[in-house]
């Protein structure tokens, strides 16, 4: 779903970004929001670039079903004209659903990703063939499927990194500014996402160590301005809160039933 204020700003050309590869041709790593499904929704990708993310990705789409459903895509596609510079990710069965799925946001977005799963063996390899044919950039997460609960393989990521020509994104515990130093280190890598990290602190990349008040504001806020439905309003709100309250507090907040009742519960914590 695409806002009319959307739809009169691309048509007239009244809102400038910088590009996807622009951003990689800077001398700073280009901090990234993940796609995370449910969770990095329009008004979350709003909320982060406040708070110094430079590109942000959508959920991941599942093409086949974006491109035969109109209720499918106004769900799982909402943008609007301040929502750049963006990246819409698609799983795909074929070439034809991903291309019919890319033609459709093509004029909302900065380039489509494909989710390729988890790293295998010979990743090398696959990632040589995909920027022989033409990909922008790769964004590698340091595990296999079998490394699922143990620290990224950042090695593997600066092999890849040194392998290829085209900017590479390292993905994996990205969950502080410091974290983001030393995997920027490790890897060489152009670009740094994160997930998890800005989960629970949206404002990680602007050098907070918690999610400060003023984010959780802007979080109401934009909420409130987007009509974010309230189960997600509260788990966004679980989320950043879960370091800065106490846990009996964060317990409540998850009990409660509505956007109204969450409100309430924040001013009597006086965070509103």
């Amino acid at each position: 779903m695409i806002s009319d204020n959307a739809q009169s700003d691309y048509v007239n050309g009244n809102f400038t970004w910088k590009k996807p590869l622009e951003l990689f041709e800077g001398k700073d790593a280009v901090k990234i929001c993940a796609p995370m499904v449910r969770y990095s929704k329009l008004a979350f990708r709003t909320l982060v670039r406040k708070y110094g993310v430079d590109l942000a990705f959508t959920p991941m789409i599942i093409s086949d079903s974006f491109v035969r459903s109109i209720k499918a895509r106004d769900s799982d596609f909402t943008t609007n004209s301040g929502d750049r510079p963006l990246i819409v990710q698609f799983a795909a069965h074929n070439a034809k659903d991903l291309a019919d799925a890319t033609e459709i946001v093509a004029p909302y977005a900065d380039g489509v990703d494909v989710n390729c799963g988890c790293p295998q063996k010979q990743t090398v390899d696959l990632c040589r063939k995909a920027e022989h044919a033409g990909v922008s950039f790769i964004t590698i997460h340091g595990r296999t499927p079998a490394q699922r609960r143990e620290p990224p393989d950042f090695e593997a990521i600066r092999i890849v990194k040194s392998s290829l020509r085209i900017p590479v994104v390292a993905n994996g515990d990205v969950h502080t500014l410091e974290a983001a130093a030393a995997v920027e280190e490790q890897t060489g890598a152009d670009g740094l996402m994160s997930a998890r990290g800005l989960l629970q602190n949206p404002a990680m990349f602007a050098g907070y160590s918690l999610t400060p008040l003023c984010c959780v504001k802007d979080w109401v806020d934009i909420s409130l301005s987007q009509g974010v439905p309230s189960g997600c309003f509260q788990h966004h709100l679980s989320y950043m809160l879960e370091k800065v309250l106490p846990r009996p507090q964060v317990r409540v907040l998850n009990c409660l039933q509505s956007t109204s009742a969450i409100i309430d519960h924040l001013r009597e914590l006086h965070i509103l």
